[in-house]
């Protein structure tokens, strides 16, 4: 355990994909840690088909507006889709990647991956710091099977600007008027209670490490690094676990053709499908629409183009959904407008 505390807690995530031939391009991105597994993979693979290297770093999604607005960054990467207004104003433009879940993650002793259930109020309520040991009346009215200990509930949370943060706060306040009211939404919010950690890496070093403790992390990194994760009980009142299917099915009924023309700003929280992933979210590229280097624009969007293009089976395999069809189609049509592109 001391191991996987050490590879992912702590410290920034970096991907660094280094181009040896001489007429490569260096592509550089920064910020939402939710995506950085699935980059990783698909820039490996990519410096190998086309010689351009990426380097990204997974500093959250605050981190990764600030570096785009900063101009320091090829694009910049978040959870949360910026307003139209907001992209009018920095001179940008943004476009979805790929899907995936957040899932809460557990360290509750005795308790297996997928073993306890937990609804929006409830899980509201234990950040909230409203319910405060595993053996809650609330928790257990949920897992009457579950031998749940007498042991206080630690909770963990993102120190961080965290577009997960923004997705998960935002799922909570569409599930609790207390919530909303009084903790609300955005990538940084003033926690209730509990202890703060940087990146997904940093929640899930700190879950593993911690007995009793819960957090939330995109679906990779519970998988990678062997958290418990939690099933929820979803809109249509269905009790769900986190796989592909339920993250597509709560994505199924995007309208991408309006997404488009609202700058792709779309959520996928709390769907109301039967087997729909209360917590489904996206990650938005954000360039600029008169980059400064355009060789290097450009060469990121190719990067994008085959991702959508070659990247599906290296995404299915981490538990992301590649973006269906029509809305690759919207995406690489909005491209025309930046500068540049050669699209």
């Amino acid at each position: 355990m001391r191991k996987i505390y050490k590879a992912i807690a702590g410290a920034i995530a970096t991907v660094a994909i280094t181009a040896s031939a001489a007429s490569a391009i260096d592509i550089t991105g920064a910020g939402s840690s939710f995506v950085f597994p699935i980059l990783s993979k698909w820039a490996s693979t990519y410096k190998g088909v086309a010689g351009d290297g990426l380097n990204y770093q997974s500093i959250g999604s605050g981190g990764g507006i600030a570096q785009i607005k900063a101009k320091t960054v090829t694009f910049g990467a978040t959870d949360k889709p910026l307003t139209s207004k907001e992209l009018a104003a920095a001179g940008l433009t943004q476009f979805p990647v790929v899907i995936g879940g957040i899932v809460p993650v557990v360290n509750v002793p005795g308790v297996a991956p997928g073993q306890l259930t937990l609804d929006g109020a409830t899980i509201a309520a234990i950040f909230q710091g409203k319910v405060t040991r595993w053996d809650d009346a609330a928790i257990k009215k949920i897992n009457p099977s579950v031998n749940l200990p007498s042991k206080a509930i630690a909770v963990v949370h993102r120190s961080d600007g965290s577009g997960t943060t923004y997705q998960f706060s935002t799922y909570l306040s569409r599930i609790s008027a207390d919530w909303k009211n009084n903790v609300g939404a955005d990538t940084a919010i003033d926690w209730p209670v509990g202890i703060g950690a940087k990146g997904n890496e940093g929640v899930a070093g700190n879950v593993a490490q911690v007995s009793g403790s819960i957090g939330y992390v995109e679906y990779a990194y519970a998988k990678q690094n062997h958290l418990s994760y939690v099933k929820m009980v979803n809109k249509a009142g269905q009790t769900v676990e986190p796989t592909v299917e339920t993250f597509k099915a709560a994505a199924a009924s995007a309208d991408w053709a309006n997404a488009a023309k609202n700058d792709f700003f779309v959520l996928f929280l709390d769907q109301p499908g039967q087997t729909a992933w209360p917590i489904t979210a996206t990650t938005f590229v954000l360039v600029y629409k008169q980059p400064g280097d355009q060789a290097a624009t450009a060469a990121s969007l190719k990067f994008f183009k085959w991702s959508f293009e070659k990247g599906g089976p290296a995404a299915l395999a981490l538990d992301y959904v590649p973006l269906p069809e029509n809305a690759v189609q919207a995406i690489e049509a909005s491209w025309k407008n930046i500068q540049g592109s050669g699209m």
